[in-house]
């Protein structure tokens, strides 16, 4: 029930101290048998301390990753139209004598110069999204608030950025620098354009963006049916119109005067129904676990390898009721406390919830059945089962109710603690009259954390909300990036396509036959990059499945909706070139026979 925290001392290393660990639990194992088979592992503090961040941000940073390839996909795509479109151009500073080496030279400076411009302006820009980032995300990454973007942020974002630019701007600086001053010139009419070659690699990169697209959006699909999931669950306590307030008393001497005063104070305040003190408040994490070493009428359990670990809470009486718990075996908690002071007090009684009476006492009632629990004098305490209440979802609200334990506030005080209170209306108005309340009758009492039961909900799930929100932003930035790309591809191809759709034209092929072959074109696309959008979005969703809720990496409402709404895309792509390729004159055809 202890967390070990060390130092190493210089020059130490973790291998070195997690073999000295071992060293020592095998030496205590030796001495006592209880010990037999328990093992140390050490791990640096702040491995510990960044887990659950590095669960969220790992499979995230996959997806930044993503939407930085389509980008980079995206500015290989354009810089290489730019190049097309200057062919005439860099022909003719061949014709004149410029070498392959100055023209790769001047392409490449544009790109940096280009690329320096961009690096700049996001650098600025970066500070508002982070800002952004932290409002959303702070109760979903630990420390987000010490997060700041500082010079070697800006200095690898920045290199990363010019690093990517000048390998998609590789392709068009090498494309131009193979210019043979000749035939460009030559087929540099209005009519000529890309080669076949050119257009497939345009295609290639559409393609790319759209399955790296697919793979955003069943994500965002997925976290946002876990979302939906999450909000109609009920777990198993009402959190409307219930406060609650971390509370420490530093006087010790007068724990149960001070605590019962509170009660009663507090439940007098105008528009309060119940009151209650507890340590372990529902999606809070806060609560410790009772070392189980035998129940009565079952098997010794051995040792410490073999004993059982249960999640325990401490609460006046009246918890449940508050709650919305119901006891439905036994009794609950008796509401007589000892006003003794400076004695030693161990639980005597405890109450279990459905979860543990079905998987430990399946074959008859665990009313008065007693369980053996290491403390005392003796080195181990009984305590007698009293009474069973309702499952709750306390963990968390993905995770079905596990077996708990409670005993009473009475008997297993905490320093720490929290002051529940549920009210008629909106208890937030109250706060300072219950803090009021406490100080009068402690000054010395530290009341923080004060948020509402909804606040704490909200919290436990806010790592899900926050992926989901970033994956649904990145969505919208990648579906962007894939209109474009489709667009870019196909206004290329009907640019570079003009005299093939004007001889088209001129032997009888109608608007709805050339609308055909550019929607056509683009379904070719669309498909190619769903088939490999779908291995792309398994990887991410195995990234991801920790995050999942009530949803199947399968889902089929996503798969099918995520295809549906790149096909739309598609089509809104689509719709400009194809208009304009019904716009070619037949006469242009004529006039280059």
């Amino acid at each position: 029930m202890w967390n070990v925290v060390g130092r190493l001392r210089d020059g130490v290393s973790l291998g070195a101290a997690q073999a000295e660990l071992a060293t020592l639990a095998s030496r205590q194992a030796e001495t006592a048998r209880v010990f037999a088979g328990i093992t140390v592992k050490a791990e640096p503090l702040r491995t510990e301390l960044n887990r659950e961040g590095r669960r969220l941000l790992s499979p995230l940073l996959g997806a930044v990753a993503l939407v930085f390839v389509m980008a980079c996909a995206n500015a290989a795509g354009l810089l290489l139209v730019w190049g097309l479109q200057r062919q005439r151009e860099f022909a003719v500073r061949c014709a004149l004598g410029a070498q392959r080496s100055r023209l790769l030279r001047q392409v490449l400076t544009e790109v940096g110069v280009l690329t320096a411009s961009a690096g700049l302006l996001g650098a600025g820009l970066a500070l508002a999204p982070l800002q952004i980032l932290k409002i959303g995300g702070q109760a979903a990454i630990p420390r987000l608030e010490a997060v700041t973007v500082g010079w070697p942020a800006f200095a690898f974002a920045f290199a990363l950025a010019v690093m990517a630019a000048f390998l998609v701007g590789w392709v068009p600086a090498w494309h131009a620098s193979r210019s043979n001053g000749v035939s460009p010139i030559q087929g540099a009419a209005k009519t000529s354009s890309a080669s076949r070659g050119e257009r497939r690699l345009l295609r290639a990169v559409a393609v790319l963006q759209t399955s790296l697209t697919l793979a955003l959006l069943v994500g965002a699909g997925l976290l946002v049916r876990t979302a939906m999931n999450l909000a109609r669950v009920r777990p198993g306590y009402d959190t409307q119109n219930v406060l609650t307030l971390s509370v420490t008393d530093m006087n010790l001497l007068n724990f149960f005067g001070f605590h019962g005063q509170a009660l009663e104070r507090v439940s007098a305040l105008p528009g309060v129904t119940h009151v209650a003190f507890a340590w372990g408040v529902p999606l809070t994490g806060n609560r410790w676990t009772t070392t189980v070493l035998e129940i009565e009428g079952q098997a010794n359990l051995g040792g410490l390898k073999d004993t059982l670990t249960i999640p325990s809470r401490s609460v006046t009486p009246g918890y449940f009721e508050l709650m919305g718990q119901k006891i439905v075996a036994g009794r609950g908690f008796s509401k007589t406390y000892s006003t003794e002071t400076n004695r030693t007090v161990v639980p005597q009684v405890a109450i279990v919830n459905q979860a543990m009476a079905g998987k430990y006492f399946s074959h008859g009632t665990p009313i008065g059945r007693k369980f053996r629990s290491p403390g005392g004098p003796g080195g181990s305490i009984e305590i007698e089962i009293i009474g069973v209440v309702t499952d709750a979802r306390t963990e968390s609200l993905a995770l079905r109710p596990e077996p708990e334990l409670y005993f009473s506030l009475w008997e297993a005080f905490p320093f720490t603690k929290h002051l529940i209170v549920r009210t008629a209306s909106d208890p937030v108005p109250l706060v300072g009259a219950i803090q009021r309340e406490l100080r009068e009758i402690e000054p010395t009492v530290a009341v923080e954390n004060v948020k509402t039961l909804g606040q704490i909900r909200s919290d436990s799930i806010a790592p899900r909300t926050f992926a989901m929100r970033l994956l649904v932003g990145f969505s919208a930035v990648a579906c962007v990036l894939a209109f474009v790309g489709i667009f870019g591809v196909l206004s290329l191809s009907v640019n570079s396509r003009r005299r093939e759709l004007a001889i088209r034209t001129a032997v009888g092929a109608q608007r709805r036959d050339i609308r055909g072959l550019v929607f056509g074109e683009a379904l070719r696309v669309i498909a190619a990059g769903l088939g490999l959008g779908m291995g792309m979005a398994a990887c991410l969703v195995y990234a991801l499945r920790a995050l999942l809720y009530g949803v199947e990496p399968t889902d089929l409402p996503t798969l099918i909706g995520a295809p549906m709404l790149l096909s739309v895309i598609a089509v809104l792509a689509a719709w400009r070139p194809a208009q304009n390729a019904t716009k070619v004159d037949p006469m242009e055809a004529l006039r280059h026979e």
